[in-house]
């Protein structure tokens, strides 16, 4: 019977020629897609660890590049070379600013130490306490001073607390009498490990990759993956790597629970030498072109039906309903997705057009729910980066000056730069509405610096926080305001030097904060009208441009706390304006903030 049907032996046939060179076709096409996808995600993972190498690169640089700023202070390095001199007191101011300076650089900063080499001396600085000179120091940093001794570039980089499994890193520099060899001091930065995990996590997908940094001896810094870092028969490819003559490349790995591709590259020497390494699994490699091959097979086997449904076309039966496919076909390529037709049957060709109705069905679905999801996705990705375009543009402008006043030796430049880049990074991130007490008032001194630096000795401030209060969350720049206030309307008008204090403890399950200034204060009239402004709920555009700034703080602090907050405005006893914020301790209502704004 089937030799003599010619319908079988035609689908036979037509099975022959499209099986062969199909089943080929698919194992050639897998093949040479497997290993053109591998050449394409090793580079794209080589690019991605070679631009996080140079992000940690300049991170590292800027810390050394504060180290290396003292250089540019003779009076600082005169009292290095004669330390005795402490006892003047424009020597000892001088020796405050610089050390803060350093210390406020970089909000990862968290002490800054220097040792005299020849006397068991030596000046800390910390953000929980003021300057201290001391006559002990303790030699825990000896063995770091050494090895910054020793090194050709003066400096070394102390990972023992983080392979320790503490966030914080060392680094020591040896400041010597230049231009000889003498060392007349050493000084120690400790510094959290935040900035360093927020540029690993950025290179390598958590899900399928891992990534982890060496140091230049081989020890492991970082490890995102737990397993590998508390077994040491899953560290076998560390000596792999560190016997490679290249500070780059790839190299595959097959042993114990990792089979994959390892790539690594490592940091400059003068920056700590550290190795960056990202394993990729061979499963993350081939995964597309796994899919590659399966829509070959999905398109091969569709096509495969076509052809045997070709096979069974022997009657004008049939081609009729062909015909009414092929119109409605043609009205799909015309516009219309909305074709409509009667049954064709019960036979293959009914099923076929019964099919190509739901396909179409099937088609107009995804376009309304996937395509224009799709579409407005992107518009809304590209409105992001149109946003990010310009702040990012002035750091790198901001660093960019800094490093050119650094080099023709302006370091106050440098500094005034850090902190407006400080200032402008912070009111930028729009990504915060509730942040804790301690980045406030880091911005807070990075503005008044600058206005310290703007007015000089007609300015003075002082800040009183308690340590347990830092940690608390309060609205983003509530306290900005009020300052900016004072130099707007009572700095000008004050006798005598001008002054800023800012309170803040805990009492009763509140947080209060007490600004006060030295200005000429508010009449009891004027204090008046300010309480009925504030309180009659009118828009900022109708309210006095004085008071914008209070207004915008007194209807934050309503939103964020239910009203449970409070804000004071008071003349004191001793002359000035003085602000008090009643903050309790748990937010209310930060979510009501956005539809405030909106």
């Amino acid at each position: 019977m089937f030799k003599k049907s010619i319908r079988n032996k035609l689908i036979a046939l037509l099975l022959i020629i499209t099986i062969l060179p199909f089943g080929t076709s698919i194992i050639i096409t897998y093949y040479q897609t497997k290993e053109a996808f591998k050449d394409l995600v090793v580079q794209e993972n080589s690019n991605l660890l070679y631009q996080g190498k140079i992000n940690l690169e300049s991170y590292l640089e800027e810390l050394n590049n504060l180290t290396l700023s003292l250089y540019n202070n003779p009076d600082f390095i005169n009292y290095m070379r004669a330390p005795d001199k402490e006892d003047n007191y424009l020597t000892i101011g001088i020796v405050r600013n610089v050390l803060q300076t350093i210390l406020y650089a970089e909000e990862n900063i968290t002490r800054v130490q220097i040792s005299f080499a020849e006397e068991n001396r030596g000046i800390t600085a910390s953000k929980r306490s003021t300057v201290v000179f001391s006559n002990r120091i303790s030699n825990a940093y000896e063995d770091a001073y050494n090895r910054a001794q020793l090194s050709p570039y003066n400096y070394n980089i102390d990972t023992t607390q983080l392979q320790e499994g503490r966030n914080v890193l060392y680094v020591h520099r040896a400041l010597t009498n230049v231009p000889s060899d003498n060392v007349l001091a050493f000084i120690t930065l400790e510094v959290g490990t935040e900035k360093i995990l927020e540029l690993s996590e950025n290179l390598y997908n958590k899900e399928n990759e891992e990534f982890f940094i060496l140091s230049a001896t081989g020890e492991l810094i970082y490890s995102s993956n737990p397993l590998v870092a508390s077994k040491k028969e899953e560290q076998q490819w560390i000596p792999e790597i560190m016997q490679s003559e290249a500070t780059q490349g790839t190299m595959e790995w097959d042993n114990g629970e990792f089979q994959g591709v390892m790539l690594y590259d490592q940091t400059e020497l003068a920056v700590g030498g550290w190795i960056l390494v990202k394993r990729v699994p061979y499963t993350t490699l081939y995964d597309n072109a796994f899919v590659v091959t399966k829509i070959n097979i999905f398109f091969g086997v569709i096509g495969l039906c076509l052809v045997i449904l070709a096979s069974l076309i022997v009657s004008f039966k049939i081609t009729s309903p062909i015909r009414v496919l092929l119109q409605n076909i043609q009205q799909v390529k015309e516009g219309n997705m909305n074709v409509q037709f009667p049954s064709l049957g019960n036979d293959e060709i009914g099923i076929l057009g019964y099919r190509f109705q739901q396909m179409m069905e099937r088609i107009n679905l995804l376009i309304n729910r996937e395509y224009k999801l799709e579409i407005e996705n992107k518009t809304n990705q590209l409105k992001v980066l149109q946003s990010q375009l310009n702040p990012h543009f002035l750091y790198n402008a901001l660093q960019s000056i800094g490093t050119l006043a650094l080099k023709n030796n302006v370091p106050q430049i440098y500094t005034l730069l850090t902190h407006l880049s400080k200032i402008m990074r912070y009111g930028m991130n729009m990504e915060e509405d509730m942040v804790p007490l301690k980045k406030e008032i880091n911005y807070l001194k990075a503005f008044l610096l600058l206005q310290k630096e703007r007015f000089g000795e007609n300015f003075e401030y002082d800040m009183e926080i308690e340590e347990k209060a830092m940690d608390i969350e309060i609205p983003k720049m509530i306290l900005q305001p009020i300052i900016e206030n004072y130099f707007k309307h009572g700095f000008d008008i004050r006798e005598g030097v001008g002054k800023i204090e800012i309170h803040g403890e805990i009492v009763d399950e509140y947080l209060h904060l007490t600004l006060r200034d030295n200005g000429v204060g508010v009449s009891e009239s004027r204090l008046t009208e300010i309480y009925r402004l504030l309180t009659a709920g009118k828009p900022a555009s109708d309210v006095e441009e004085t008071n914008i700034g209070l207004k915008n703080i007194y209807t934050r602090l309503q939103l964020y706390y239910n009203n449970l907050a409070a804000l004071h405005l008071d003349n004191h006893n001793d002359g000035g304006f003085m602000v008090t914020l009643k903050l309790p301790l748990e937010v209310g209502g930060e979510k009501n903030e956005s539809n405030y704004r909106g």
